[in-house]
């Protein structure tokens, strides 16, 4: 199982909100120099969020994402506010490995469908943040009529492969993964589930490994050093 060290961006600095809650915020400094961080303890992959753009659209911090792919040698997989092809391609050309849809798969997924045909399905991820047994949308502030279920499956047939799957009530809280919802996702929509949301200890990455989870974003329990990054690859055998 992949690991994803979860670098969130608010006003170019690296913080955690609690349950996505733009009041509720936790300061951890340069997003640069975490993210050099996680490469030099191990990390394989990182996980990136722009949340100004979340609620925005707009790329508000795309030159702070852009420096921390030239000066790491891992690939990054970005999102917050991606909603045009537009979008995208400006991520990509930034050096985005893989970039995460969220609103836009609900709203227009027919953008999606293109963008998986335009730059190829490894490069494009769904985002399907659940709150209430439903989808949330612009930065989780509203709120659509789609589950998670439906919109994976939508998302299937428009060509995704990826997703990430976050549990809003958990993110954040340390209180241990939503498995059984992350289990229902990867058997019933055919994607690659990517779990978000709550993980906070080995057991939980052991669970959701065995649950046969392709990958797992690691964010709160790292800063807060409930889990080292160390440690947690060991658990999760991650690896290119």
């Amino acid at each position: 199982m992949k690991l994803f060290p979860a670098i969130d961006i608010l006003d170019g600095e690296c913080v955690r909100l609690l349950r996505g809650d733009y009041s509720e915020v936790t300061k951890y400094g340069n997003p640069v120099e975490m993210a050099q961080r996680w490469e030099r303890e191990g990390a394989c992959y990182l996980h990136i969020v722009d949340l100004n753009a979340a609620k925005s659209g707009k790329s508000e911090n795309l030159s702070v994402i852009g420096e921390i792919v030239d000066t790491i040698g891992i690939p990054v997989q970005a999102g917050g506010g991606v909603r045009t092809l537009d979008a995208v391609e400006e991520r990509l050309r930034a050096g985005v490995r893989r970039v995460i849809l969220g609103t836009v798969c609900c709203e227009n997924p027919e953008t999606v469908q293109r963008a998986v045909q335009e730059f190829g399905a490894e490069r494009i991820v769904c985002g399907v943040d659940a709150k209430n047994g439903c989808v949330a949308t612009n930065g989780w502030t509203a709120q659509s009529h789609c589950t998670p279920v439906e919109l994976g499956r939508n998302m299937y047939c428009a060509g995704v492969r990826y997703a990430v799957y976050t549990d809003i009530s958990k993110d954040g809280m340390l209180i241990g993964a939503n498995v059984a919802a992350c289990i229902e996702m990867t058997e019933q929509t055919g994607l690659h589930v990517i779990a978000s949301g709550g993980v906070s200890s080995a057991e939980d990455l052991i669970a959701l490994k065995n649950a046969g989870l392709y990958g797992a974003i690691l964010g709160k329990a790292l800063y807060e050093e409930k889990i080292t990054l160390k440690n947690a690859l060991f658990v999760a055998k991650d690896g290119e």
